[in-house]
């Protein structure tokens, strides 16, 4: 078969799927698929491809209807060998037992890029896989070795799947490709997911954590300020307005500038920043918060609150000009300042502290703010700075309740004796 690697495995041979759809800055809808097994259909291809590109205005959506879009097509062609129009709710539920436990060969230790340059052209990757598998912080800093065995489709990733593979069947229909959205008639979706009562658990900072974290920033920077004044205003950025790391990050689609801080007419300042979905939001910067930004400012010898017309960039590079522009490089940053103060917390015999942010990762300062905040301050206000689309969401930081039943049940007895 042209364009499929094979790998032999209890004498079957399986076939390898190649990628098939770009990153977001290549992906071109007169793509040549040539390259693809004569097992493909073209036109499943081809539709595909206008549903994915309309969702090139966010990265990290683009990103997920992309894989899920790809793997339903990867297994339509190389497994059940139908068409996209030609499934029934029987085929999408062997398509998700089969994402829950893929081939071993399915399965990569690592995300290469997707296509690589070759001959000043760009090719398929052939050390690409559609699933991945991953470990703990924990587990990599202890040595444990990536092993596909270890692959788990979460149940978050479950959710995900139907709401997307729903939302691509009602476009095929609405496009006249396919007749029935197998997805939305699975009667019993909770054989896949299952349903939870309360509120699902947010990761997060301790209080006790969230102070070490900003202390060890600070004492980072009066170290080395040429390094770590950006490690500290990062941490209060993502921190004090809810960020999330692609919102500090510039892209093709949103650049962050110093004169995205600005005041309005009562002398109040505010930070525009455009989200998930393309979505643009005004959050109320604090004083501590203003505070944070003069100081980064004033490091970069700039003037101590900026002007309409400050459009330099908001997190300029080490070197060179323009912008930082790849997520990893902040991640590195913020890990850098965990790493240290998992050591402070471990010298202070805070062990438990120390160990549970281990797993901390950037997006636990968002949820960390947001929590701390939704105390102290009208949900809905926290709402709208969060770009929650819904104070159903911002709810789910609320753990007053959570407290008093855990305080309720605390001196609940087992024996009279005890």
């Amino acid at each position: 078969m042209t364009g499929v690697n094979t790998v032999s495995m209890s004498n079957i041979k399986l076939p390898l799927p190649l990628p098939i759809f770009d990153s977001i800055e290549h992906f071109n809808a007169e793509k040549n698929f040539s390259y693809l097994s004569e097992l493909y259909n073209s036109n499943d291809i081809k539709v595909a491809v206008r549903f994915i590109k309309s969702y090139r205005g966010s990265q990290g959506t683009f990103n997920s209807y992309r894989r899920e879009i790809e793997r339903l097509i990867h297994w339509c062609a190389l497994i059940s060998k139908k068409s996209l129009k030609q499934l029934r709710r029987d085929d999408i539920e062997d398509f998700v037992t089969f994402c829950q436990k893929p081939p071993k060969s399915w399965i990569g230790k690592t995300k290469p890029s997707r296509f690589i340059v070759k001959d000043d052209m760009r090719v398929p990757n052939p050390t690409w896989r559609p699933f991945v598998v991953s470990i703990s912080k924990i587990e990599r800093r202890n040595g444990i070795e990536l092993d596909p065995k270890q692959f788990e489709f979460t149940h978050g990733s479950l959710r995900e799947l139907f709401a997307i593979l729903s939302s691509f069947y009602n476009y095929l229909i609405q496009e006249e490709y396919a007749n029935m959205n197998p997805v939305a008639i699975i009667r019993q979706k909770s054989k896949f997911i299952r349903k939870t009562q309360g509120q699902p658990k947010i990761r997060r900072l301790s209080e006790l954590q969230w102070q070490y974290v900003i202390k060890t920033a600070e004492d980072l920077a009066k170290k080395n300020a040429d390094v770590h004044e950006r490690t500290l205003f990062i941490m209060s950025a993502l921190y004090s307005m809810y960020l999330r790391i692609s919102e500090l990050a510039a892209s093709n689609r949103w650049s962050p500038a110093m004169n995205h801080f600005y005041r309005d007419g009562d002398g109040h300042w505010w930070f525009t920043t455009v989200g998930k979905g393309n979505k643009e939001r005004q959050i109320a910067v604090s004083d501590a918060m203003l505070k944070a930004l003069k100081q980064w400012r004033k490091h970069l010898n700039l003037p101590l609150l900026p002007s309409p017309a400050d459009t330099s960039p908001l997190l300029p590079k080490t070197k060179g000009n323009g912008a930082i522009k790849s997520t990893n490089t902040i991640r590195k940053i913020v890990q850098y300042c965990f790493d240290r103060t998992i050591e402070q917390l471990n010298n202070d015999g805070f062990n438990e502290e120390a160990e549970t942010l281990n797993e901390a990762t950037v997006h636990w300062l968002r949820h960390t703010g947001i929590s701390d905040d939704v105390k102290i301050r009208p949900r809905e206000h926290v709402r709208d700075d969060a770009g929650h689309s819904s104070s159903a969401t911002t709810d789910k930081y609320i753990d007053i309740e959570l407290r008093e039943r855990h305080r309720s049940a605390r001196k609940k007895t087992i024996s009279d004796k005890v």
